[in-house]
This record gives C-alpha cells, structure tokens and sequence, in this order.
C-alpha cells in the first residue's frame, strides 16, 4: 500500500495534477469498494492494487494528459462499466458533471452505492439504459462538451454510440488498448455520417507494466443527423462502413 501511496500521487504532480489527501482517500476507497463488490459482480479481472492503480486509476486519468479539464463541465461516460474513466477524472477534477450511461442494472446499483461512499453522488447521474436509446434522448443528445468510451467496441461502432451525446464543438475520446490506423480508416464513414473529424491521436505506454494505450479525440462538427443512432443492436451488427 505504500509504494502505490508514493507512486500515484507522484506520477501525478509530475503531470500537473495536484492530489490532497481527500482525494487519496477517496481513490483508497474506490479500490475498495470495487474489490469488495467485485467478490458479488464481475466488475474488473484486475484486483490487486497496484494493477488497479496503474491500468484503471491512471489509465484513465492520462485523458486528462491531451484535454484541458478546466475547459470541461459535462462529461458523459458511455459503457463506463465499473466507472472508468469518468469517475478517477471526476475526483482529479472536482469541477466535473458526469453522467455515466451503462445497460447493466448490477453496474449501474455499484457505480450509484460508489458516487455516495464517495461523497459526489451530487455530480454523478448514472443511466441505466442503451447507448442508442438514451442517445436520442433530449437532455442526453447534443449535450456533453466530452464522451468517453474506453475499450467498449471498434471505432466505428463507438461512433454511433458515442457521437450523438457530443454538443457540436465538443470532443469524443476513445480511449483504446494498441493502436489501430486501419480502424481509424475504417471509421472514416461513420466519422462524415455523423459530422465528425479526427482532431488528434496520442499513444503513451503505462508506466510500470509498459502496455500500450492509445487515445483518439474526435471533434463533433454539427448537430446528430435524426436517423442515428439507429435502433439498439444494430450498430454492433450492422456498422456504418
């Protein structure tokens, strides 16, 4: 516990983010409740601390490496699964509104029973629904300055999921394991259907374990065209190519 204690906070400051020991308690009790709950749900096949420090916690807190957060106010996190990453970004920077929009009722039960524990249950929505369904939604669609999906499903597919969340102007980040320049190519139909571009894309290795990680930033052009996204299951089974 003390070696993790020493390395994330300073692996941290080193990139410009301040931790207090409020916020390293509340990543101590992240880790667990999500060991406690993980015993009940399959939440994460990583549960020993480090692990979880390196490829959950910082891994998804290095978004806020190649985004400015204080440009940032809503947040919506689809397929967030046991809270990655909106919520390590949400108690690096307290100022986040996150929505968190998952089709599993267990997650969603896990994630509401975390916000509390974590005293931000006034910041965190979550959503228990479809991508699809909820991204037709008013309030949900158009709305977010940034989406987040990390490692749900291929780029084109994330796309339709994920897309129609984002206000024009605002980012989807898809945060992946290796990079992929054929699935960047792949997606370029997606990207003109859904008024979308490419804006960056950045690779980094974890710190300790070295895996690769790479993180496409896409700019929402205009609004959602009304047919997407289309019905929940088709995406997945029929991509926009």
């Amino acid at each position: 516990m003390e070696q993790t204690i020493e390395w994330f906070p300073k692996l941290m400051q080193e990139r410009g983010i301040t931790l207090s020991q409020h916020q390293l308690d509340q990543f101590d009790t992240y880790y667990r409740l999500l060991v406690e709950w993980n015993e009940r749900m399959n939440l994460t096949g990583i549960t020993e601390r480090e692990a979880v420090y390196e490829k959950h916690f910082y891994d998804s807190v290095s978004l806020s490496f190649f985004i400015d957060m204080e440009a940032i106010s809503k947040i919506a996190d689809i397929g967030s699964g046991a809270g990655f990453p909106s919520i390590p970004l949400k108690i690096c920077f307290p100022h986040l509104k996150i929505v968190i929009v998952d089709s599993l009722n267990k997650r969603i039960q896990f994630l509401n029973a975390l916000a509390e524990q974590l005293g931000i249950a006034d910041d965190v929505s979550c959503v228990h629904g479809r991508a699809e369904d909820v991204g037709r939604l008013q309030g949900h669609r158009d709305a977010y300055d940034l989406v987040t999906a990390r490692a749900v499903a291929r780029l084109n597919v994330l796309n339709e999921f994920c897309l129609p969340f984002v206000r024009k102007g605002g980012l989807f980040a898809a945060m992946k394991g290796s990079q992929s320049e054929e699935e960047v190519r792949e997606a370029g139909t997606s990207l003109k259907e859904l008024k979308a571009a490419v804006r960056s894309e950045h690779s980094f290795t974890l710190p300790f374990e070295q895996s690769e990680r790479h993180i496409v930033l896409i700019e929402k052009r205009e609004a959602t065209p009304r047919k997407y996204p289309r019905k929940a299951g088709t995406p997945l089974k029929q991509p926009i190519l």
